[in-house]
């Protein structure tokens, strides 16, 4: 295998490994979204903004080690903050309709 060939392989092993553990916080997203339990429930925010936390300093590690792009790094982790601003919003909903 040549140098181009492995480097590709790599850049693509690293996105491949980033959309899977974007995959898994997309799932508690999800699950969090079906549930709507309320925001009292602090414990599952922290699981999520830990989860959150600990994805965007694997994203940053890929982009400064050159395995991913910025933009596509950038990309991923935007994804994944609009859904967990729409659950915060879903949950602020309805816990105002509670009230």
């Amino acid at each position: 295998m040549s140098a181009p060939e492995i480097t590709d392989l790599l850049h693509e092993k690293a996105r491949r490994l980033l959309q899977e553990d974007a995959s898994k916080i997309e799932k508690l997203i999800e699950v969090q979204m079906a549930n709507l339990t309320t925001r009292q429930c602090p414990l599952y925010e922290e699981v999520l903004d830990t989860q959150m936390y600990g994805f965007s300093r694997e994203v940053d590690f890929a982009v400064r080690t050159g395995l991913v792009s910025e933009q596509s790094g950038r990309d991923i982790v935007s994804m994944l903050e609009r859904n967990l601003a729409v659950l915060y919003e879903a949950l602020d909903r309805k816990g105002k309709s509670l009230s």
